[in-house]
């Protein structure tokens, strides 16, 4: 399976889906996102929390949601995952924030962390090469039409972003940037 079947809003986009919206109250639309969802480790010293996320306007048959957050910038020929979360019910329309912490106990009932790029399931913060220009990171929130996705807990973001896009009705993204200078 091929990373280039999860597609990405182009940046500068906040919303998809006809009425489908996508905010946070910690992250404006394009703009620097706060060194607090900066990750630790890999030369990065942020604190490695996950934003408040908020959504509103979903697809009528939406069954369920999943949320992401991927950089399209980052140098690997394939971008970068930082954050899956699947399986979140359809009457949740936010996550509080750092949901994504390791053994997060506020996401959710239901709700289920992915494996990231960085080979954990949980939020991975925003960690761009020093001297890179800033980087997109896009957050996306997914309505589904099937209750839940039944896929293995160790299966990759592809494999994961692939079965969002089998099932998905409609999404809205935001997207922040990040860059450490050098």
């Amino acid at each position: 399976m091929r990373r280039i079947l999860l597609t990405v809003v182009l940046a500068g986009s906040s919303a998809c889906a006809s009425g489908f919206d996508l905010s946070s109250p910690e992250i404006k639309a394009n703009t620097t996102m706060p060194k607090s969802f900066e990750y630790i480790g890999f030369g990065c010293s942020g604190e490695n929390k996950s934003p408040a996320l908020k959504w509103a306007g979903a697809p009528k048959d939406t069954k369920s949601f999943a949320v992401t957050m991927y950089d399209p910038d980052a140098p690997t020929g394939s971008g970068w995952w930082h954050w899956v979360v699947i399986n979140i019910p359809s009457k949740v329309t936010e996550l509080a924030a750092d949901a994504g912490a390791v053994n997060s106990k506020i996401l959710p009932k239901g709700a289920v962390q992915g494996r990231t790029d960085f080979g954990t399931a949980a939020w991975g913060g925003a960690c761009p090469p020093q001297g890179d220009k800033p980087h997109r990171y896009v957050f996306t929130v997914y309505a589904l039409k099937t209750d839940k996705l039944d896929i293995p807990l160790d299966a990759t973001a592809a494999l994961t972003g692939y079965m969002i896009h089998a099932n998905m009705l409609g999404k809205a993204s935001l997207t922040g940037k990040y860059g450490r200078k050098k």
